[in-house]
């Protein structure tokens, strides 16, 4: 492996891991804080207990987190340094603030783990949403400077030297909304249909069902809203991608002809050599229709795209079919659920609703690593698109590829004790709390 696929390999293990542990740490505060607020509102005991197990779980997803994201921050220069070197004055504001919000959920988590029985109790509610606040924050004011990679602005470029720069310009980018909007959405269903899941487990084995029937509806709501929202958020970031990135919407439609009509590709297997697509659906138009709200507006393809800076076509159009694919299938299970919760309460305890949401644990982070690799694959041969390739930023240091065997048992050992550590947490709740005096969720 040469230095140059070690590096990127690294930075791809390195997204992967901490995409799972910051979606999550953003995300649960969230549902802390409603289950927080029901028992305010209630006195049930119930919540209470959730909200203490909910606590514990934010708190190793915050310290898994920190570490992976620290990890992230050291690779940007030790592995990109020529990237790093132009372009940390123009994006590093968003990294400073988002350490900014990092310290403020530092100091509301600890407020609210150690706030029990000592602070007012809406004070201390309140905490807990400052936390869940600050992590969301720390999410968008990073996608924030992944956004400024995908749509450059806010300096001039004048024989080699960037000029003119204007960091306010480059965080509030041209596709900063977009991204951070689909991506928070995505972390929300992600998160939503993970923890859901692994409640419906527990009330299919019956395992202090009062407790764990409140959890699933508390965090299958967050889940199936965002899954319904999510085609909306995809719709405004492929128009942006269309706008801004051709090269990467050709190549996540696998489109190699420009014509009039274009049409939308469900499936197939991308022949790049004889410019097809095998296999696949195709809907005449409605490619066009989406990118630029006309079906006859021809969008640009492949063969109006520079070999040399064109994105691997296979790689981006699966993660991209993948994304697309199980986004629309958890939005199906929200309108099952949208449906239960109206007219079918019934099915809250019937098996095979719960073994689909069981079923669909996985699925949102899934979607979500998909939809970093189209992201990050179609960007490519770019690393600021249209300004530096990605080979040029790469470190000349050898020795890249000992490194990446190094951070790959690193971040699965960290893996298996995130793993270990909530399934302990798991099995204390019914030793922990005494919950038998509702055996469902009112």
């Amino acid at each position: 492996m040469d230095n140059f696929m070690a590096a990127r390999s690294q930075m791809a293990l390195s997204l992967g891991f901490h995409i799972i542990f910051s979606c999550i740490g953003m995300v649960m505060p969230f549902f802390m804080a409603v289950s927080h607020f029901m028992y305010l509102k209630t006195n049930n005991i119930n919540y209470q207990h959730v909200t203490k197990a909910w606590s514990k779980g934010v708190a190793i997803f915050f310290a898994t987190g920190a570490v992976s994201g620290t990890v992230l921050s050291f690779e940007l220069g030790l592995l990109w340094p020529t990237f790093m070197k132009h372009a940390g004055p123009i994006f590093g504001m968003p990294f400073s603030l988002e350490g900014t919000a990092f310290f403020i959920e530092a100091i509301a988590l600890g407020f609210f783990l150690y706030g029990w029985g000592r602070f007012n109790k809406w004070f201390h509610w309140f905490t807990g949403v400052i936390v869940g606040v600050s992590g969301l924050a720390s999410g968008i004011l990073v996608v924030a400077a992944n956004a400024w990679m995908n749509s450059p602005t806010g300096f001039k470029l004048v024989d080699g030297k960037y000029t003119d720069i204007d960091p306010i310009k480059a965080m509030f980018n041209p596709a900063w909304f977009s991204q951070a909007l689909h991506m928070c959405v995505a972390a929300f269903a992600a998160t939503g249909f993970a923890v859901a899941g692994v409640h419906a487990l527990m009330i299919l084995r019956k395992r202090n069902v009062g407790f764990h029937m409140r959890s699933f509806r508390i965090a299958a709501i967050f889940g199936v809203v965002a899954a319904i929202l999510q085609p909306l958020s995809g719709d405004i970031s492929a128009k942006m991608v269309a706008k801004r990135q051709p090269a990467k919407l050709a190549a996540m439609e696998a489109h190699f002809k420009t014509e009039p009509y274009s049409p939308l590709i469900i499936g197939g297997i991308p022949d790049v050599k004889n410019q097809k697509v095998d296999y696949a659906i195709e809907i005449p138009g409605m490619l066009s229709f989406m990118a630029h709200d006309d079906f006859k507006t021809p969008v640009k393809g492949l063969d109006q795209i520079p070999l040399a800076d064109q994105p691997p076509v296979a790689v981006t159009h699966y993660a991209f079919q993948f994304m697309v694919g199980l986004g629309m299938a958890m939005m199906a299970l929200g309108v099952i659920y949208l449906i239960a919760l109206a007219k079918k309460k019934s099915w809250f305890t019937k098996q095979w609703f719960l073994t689909l949401f069981i079923a669909a644990t996985p699925l949102g982070f899934i979607a979500v690593e998909a939809g970093w690799t189209v992201t990050e694959v179609g960007r490519q041969p770019w690393i600021i698109q249209g300004v530096m390739r990605t080979k040029d930023a790469v470190t000349p240091m050898p020795g890249i590829g000992y490194s990446f065997y190094l951070f790959t048992a690193v971040y699965f050992t960290l893996s298996i004790a995130v793993i270990f550590l909530l399934y302990r947490q798991i099995k204390m709740v019914p030793v922990l709390y005494d919950t038998t005096a509702e055996s469902s969720a009112h």
